[in-house]
């Protein structure tokens, strides 16, 4: 392998270990590419995943600033060098990537590139991507020194690597699909339930209400108060239902914004007084971020649905280069090994596969009158 400024076994096995750390597509790609550009000493790297249209269905790029992603313009289709790694699945290690005859269609804006290396990142017979790099660090006396026959090997190492790394993330993200829609037909299933029955209720006493006008209008007064009730009720459900099925916008908002919207909202829909407060958390990767999420929506729904807590406070803080999240409320409270050997989990197993998921570790704290406190900490990144 070329000598830079990170060679040697500990280079390659650094960026493997970080390539392995993150379940997000769209994190592993941008790790494979910052890998690979530091690993062999590259000014720009990229990586490109086909779609089905002669296009990318991402492209994630290494070394050019924002403002000149953007002045380059849409993401760029499969032709030239880019066609040939992606169809002939073959590595293209080039002296100058302007002198092949298949250089054609760079935008303007696009920096300027002389050595190219790049290969196709292969799960079997599948090409999951292209790799590249261009414009090798290195001194220039006699005209240039481009990517080496060891640089190639390297890369193909990596390639290798990127490539369970990105199936991996692929197949948890199917997986998480699959949660999603189990979450959301368990959703469904109690807000039919619970409103259907509070409607239910609502037309019964609506009808005795009207029975009631003429003969006894103080009773007829007092179930149409109850009629009011009801359907603030059914209101409330709605509302809490409603908030659980939206999907957070944490690419958008941060995990800390979504909690605070969230707990501010059940703190309107229902009875029990819902706190949030967060210390210092910085930002997490996106697996981790969900997977927190997802916890203190099921430890909010086991308070607020089950231990009839009157308070339920939500706090985050920062703990070291990862994050703690702690819900805690003053209900009733449970016996968690009576709990196990009853078979009534209240959520406490898709908890800890949550928290497993992404190397965290989950607590639970509850005794019989003692309120219950859900505390999850994850690593960060």
């Amino acid at each position: 392998m070329s000598q830079g400024p990170r060679s040697g076994l500990l280079a390659v096995s650094t960026a493997l270990l970080a390539m392995s750390r993150h379940l997000e597509v769209r994190d592993v790609l941008k790790t494979i590419v910052a890998s690979a550009r530091e690993l062999l000493d590259a000014q720009y790297a990229a990586l490109g995943v086909p779609d089905d249209h002669g296009g990318f269905a991402q492209f994630v790029v290494d070394g050019v600033s924002d403002a000149q992603w953007k002045a380059i313009g849409p993401l760029p289709r499969q032709h030239g060098i880019l066609a040939a790694m992606l169809h002939q699945a073959r590595p293209e290690r080039l002296a100058d990537v302007r002198e092949d005859p298949r250089f054609e269609g760079w935008p303007a804006a696009h920096p300027d590139m002389s050595d190219f290396l790049g290969l196709p990142i292969r799960d079997g017979d599948e090409v999951l991507g292209a790799l590249f790099l261009a414009n090798k660090n290195c001194a220039r006396p006699t005209g240039g020194c481009g990517f080496t026959e060891d640089d190639e090997d390297v890369l193909g190492i990596l390639a290798q690597h990127a490539a369970i790394a990105l199936t991996n993330a692929r197949l948890y993200e199917r997986s998480r699909e699959l949660t999603i829609a189990e979450e959301r037909s368990r959703i469904a299933h109690e807000l039919h339930d619970a409103v259907s029955q509070k409607l239910f209720s609502l037309r019964l006493t609506a009808q005795a209400a009207a029975a009631l006008v003429d003969r006894d209008p103080d009773r007829a007064k007092g179930e149409l108060q109850q009629v009011a009730a009801l359907a603030a009720e059914a209101a409330d459900e709605l509302r809490a239902a409603v908030v659980e099925l939206r999907p957070a916008a944490l690419d958008e908002d941060g995990l800390v914004a979504t909690l605070r919207t969230q707990t501010q909202v059940l703190d309107r829909a229902h009875s029990a007084r819902v706190t949030f407060d967060s210390r210092g958390v910085r930002a997490l990767p996106a697996a981790q971020e969900e997977a927190m999420l997802r916890v203190a929506q099921e430890a909010l729904h086991n308070a607020l649905r089950h231990s009839g807590a009157a308070r339920v406070d939500v706090t985050v803080e920062k703990r070291g280069p990862g994050a703690v999240l702690r819900v805690t409320d003053d209900g009733r409270g449970f016996e968690p090994s009576a709990t196990r050997r009853a078979g009534r989990h209240l959520g406490l197993v898709s908890m800890r596969d949550r928290t497993n998921g992404v190397g965290g570790e989950l607590t639970v704290a509850s005794a019989p009158g003692k309120g219950t406190t859900i505390e999850m900490e994850v690593p960060g990144g």
